[in-house]
C-alpha cells in the first residue's frame, strides 16, 4: 500500500465557497509573455544570477514567526535590492493565523502577488475561482526549476500536483532526497545500563519496552507528545496504512490492483491499533500520550518519569537543555533511533516536495511578469539563491573553509555557534521559513551537527515508500469529497484513540468499518478512483 500526499488541500478547502466568489473568467488564458518583459534579463539560463534590468517591486505574503519576527532592515532584503534590483513589499501575517488570513485575502481578491508558505494540496481550493496562477504554463521561464526536476527525477511527485485541467498551481520547494526527521528518542544511558539493544523493528520496540518496564516497574517507559500523531504516522507507514499526521486524505494506493482504498478501514489499520493497544494494556505506553500537552510529555521525559518520546532533531536539543537542569549535566544520554521497520517492510514515508509558493493570477497581466518568474526561479531553485536564503552573504554571515560553510564568529544559528551574539534569523533574516526550503542534500545537511548527520546516514538504509499517483478531482467531486472526508476523519481519530486506550474493544473493529461505510467511505473512495482513472486514461 502506498500513501499519497494531501492533494485535496483540505485545510484550505474550508474557504472553498468564499473563493468561488472572486472568479476571473479569463484566468485560464495563457499570457503572451513576449509583451511582459519589463525588467527581465534578455538571456537567463542555468547558473545565471538574476538581476532586474530596471528596479522592480513585488508584493509578498509573509508568514511572521514570533521567534524571529520580521524586520524591514534585514540584510536579506537589502541584498535583494542591491544585487537583484528587487524590492519585496510584504504583507505581514502572524504564523498562527497564516492559513486563515491567506484564504481571506485570496477570496477577497486582495492577495499579494507572491503567496509563500503553501504546502502542496493547499492550492486546490483556489483553482476553480481562477484566483491563483497555473504556474505549470510558465515553467519554461524557469531553467533552474526545470533542471532540478529533471536531474532529481522528481516528475512523479510533480505529476501528483496535477489538477483536473492537467495543470498545477503551486511551485513546491524541492529536495534532492527524502528528508526523514521525526522518529523516537530514547534515554540511551538507561538502555546501556540495562544492557538493552536499540530496536530495529516495531516488534523489537515492544520487547525493549517490556524489558524497561521489568527493570523499572514504577516507570511507564513510553509517554509521547504530539498527541501520538508522530509515532502513529511513522508506524502507520511500516504497517502499510495511514494514521496520525499521515492520515491526511485517508487514501492508500494498491499498486497491484491499481486503485485507491481507505487506509483506516483496512486490516493493516486494525493491526496497527491492535499493536498500540498492546503497548497501553501492558503498561508500556502512557494512555495520556494521545491527550496530554507536549509540555506534560516533555516534563515526564526530562525528569526521568519516562524513557521514550517522539522527537525531531531540534527537539533533542531542547530535551537535553531541560535535562541538564533536572538531572544534571553528564547524568543522562538521549538519542534519536532509526525508524523501526514493520509488517510492510523497512520503509519510510514522506515526500521530497516541501512547502512552496502560489502566485496571484493577476501577475500574468504585469509588464514585469517574465522578470518575476526569472527572479522566483533564481531565489527558490538555483543553488546560489537557495544558499543565499539559507546562509546569507559569504564574508558577512558565513565563510567557506575547505568547502564547508561556517558561520561568522559573531553569529549563531540553532546552537551551531553558541558563542555568537547575533542570530542568523533574528538579526539578518536568513534561514526563515518564507524563503529557505528545498535544495541539495549538501545544503540541507550543512546546518546539521555530527549526530544528526549520523542519523541521516543510518536512515539511508530505509526504502522510501513509492509515490502514489494523483487524484485530480473535478470541482464538483472535490467539494463532495471534502464534505465526506471531514466526518470520516473525525470518526477515525476518535476511534483510533478508543481502540488503542481500550475504551472500545478491538472485537468491534468490523462494526467500526461499517460505521465508516455509513459515513460515506465507499462513496469517497469511488470519487477518488474515478478521478485517478480519468487522469490515467488521459495519460
Amino acid at each position: 500500500m502506498i500513501r499519497r500526499r494531501d492533494f485535496l488541500g483540505l485545510s484550505a478547502l474550508a474557504a472553498f465557497g468564499l473563493v468561488m466568489a472572486g472568479c476571473d473568467s479569463d484566468s485560464g488564458a495563457k499570457a503572451d509573455t513576449s509583451k511582459a518583459r519589463n525588467g527581465a534579463m534578455d538571456s537567463f539560463g542555468l547558473g545565471d544570477t538574476f538581476k532586474a534590468t530596471t528596479p522592480l517591486s513585488f508584493t509578498f505574503l509573509f508568514s511572521d514567526q514570533p521567534t524571529y519576527p520580521y524586520k524591514k532592515d534585514w540584510l536579506l532584503f537589502s541584498k535583494m535590492a542591491s544585487d537583484n534590483n528587487v524590492t519585496l513589499e510584504p504583507t505581514i501575517v502572524p504564523s498562527s493565523d497564516y492559513e486563515q488570513k491567506r484564504s481571506l485575502l485570496i477570496s477577497s481578491g486582495k492577495a499579494p502577488e507572491i503567496i509563500a508558505k503553501t504546502y502542496p494540496g493547499q492550492e486546490s481550493a483556489y483553482v476553480s475561482s481562477g484566483a491563483v496562477l497555473p504556474v505549470s504554463d510558465y515553467v519554461d521561464l524557469m531553467p533552474h526549476y526545470q533542471d532540478k526536476i529533471k536531474k532529481w527525477k522528481l516528475e512523479p511527485e510533480i505529476a501528483g500536483l496535477t489538477q483536473q485541467d492537467g495543470k498545477y498551481y503551486v511551485l513546491p520547494g524541492v529536495h534532492e532526497e527524502l528528508w526523514p526527521d521525526y522518529t523516537l528518542a530514547f534515554r540511551t544511558d538507561v538502555l546501556e545500563k540495562d544492557g538493552i539493544a536499540e530496536p530495529k523493528t516495531w516488534d523489537e520496540f515492544r520487547e525493549v519496552l517490556r524489558k524497561l518496564k521489568k527493570n523499572h516497574p514504577d516507570v511507564v517507559p513510553f509517554s509521547d507528545r504530539f498527541n501520538g500523531n508522530s509515532v502513529l504516522n511513522i508506524a502507520g507507514t511500516a504497517f502499510g496504512t495511514v494514521a496520525g499526521w499521515g492520515l491526511v486524505d485517508g487514501l492508500t494506493f494498491d499498486e497491484g490492483k491499481k486503485e485507491f482504498a481507505f487506509g483506516a478501514g483496512s486490516s493493516q489499520f486494525k493491526d496497527l491499533v491492535t499493536y498500540f493497544n498492546s503497548l497501553v494494556s501492558e503498561g508500556l505506553m502512557d494512555p495520556e500520550s494521545f491527550t496530554q500537552t507536549d509540555d506534560a510529555a516533555i516534563q515526564k521525559f526530562t525528569s526521568g518519569k519516562s524513557f521514550v518520546i517522539s522527537a525531531n532533531s531540534q527537539n533533542i536539543i531542547t530535551y537535553r537543555t531541560s535535562m541538564e537542569q533536572s538531572l544534571g549535566k553528564g547524568n543522562f544520554a538521549v538519542r534519536k533511533i532509526t525508524v523501526p521497520g514493520g509488517p510492510a517492510g523497512d520503509i519510510i514515508g514522506g515526500s521530497r516536495l516541501e512547502n512552496g509558493i502560489m502566485l496571484n493570477s493577476s501577475v500574468k497581466d504585469k509588464d514585469s511578469f517574465v522578470a518575476l518568474m526569472q527572479y522566483i526561479d533564481w531565489l527558490f531553485y538555483s543553488d546560489e539563491g537557495q544558499e543565499f536564503a539559507k546562509w546569507g552573504v559569504q564574508g558577512t554571515t558565513y565563510n567557506k573553509e575547505g568547502g564547508k560553510r561556517v558561520l561568522a564568529k559573531d553569529i549563531n544559528f540553532q546552537g551551531l555557534n553558541p558563542a555568537g551574539t547575533k542570530d542568523l534569523r533574528v538579526d539578518y533574516g536568513f534561514s526563515g521559513g518564507n524563503f529557505a526550503y528545498g535544495g541539495t542534500t549538501d545544503l540541507l545537511q550543512s546546518t546539521f551537527n555530527e549526530e544528526e548527520l549520523a542519523f541521516q546516514k543510518a536512515m539511508k538504509s530505509k526504502k522510501p515508500r513509492p509515490v502514489a499517483p494523483p487524484v485530480p478531482f473535478s470541482d464538483t467531486d472535490r467539494e463532495q469529497a471534502t464534505l465526506t472526508l471531514t466526518p470520516l476523519k473525525d470518526h477515525v481519530k476518535q476511534n483510533t484513540l478508543k481502540f488503542i486506550t481500550g475504551q472500545r474493544s478491538l472485537s468491534e473493529f468490523d462494526a467500526y468499518v461499517k460505521e465508516l461505510d455509513s459515513k460515506g467511505m465507499g462513496k469517497y473512495v469511488e470519487l477518488a478512483n474515478k478521478a485517478y482513472k480519468a487522469y490515467a486514461d488521459k495519460k
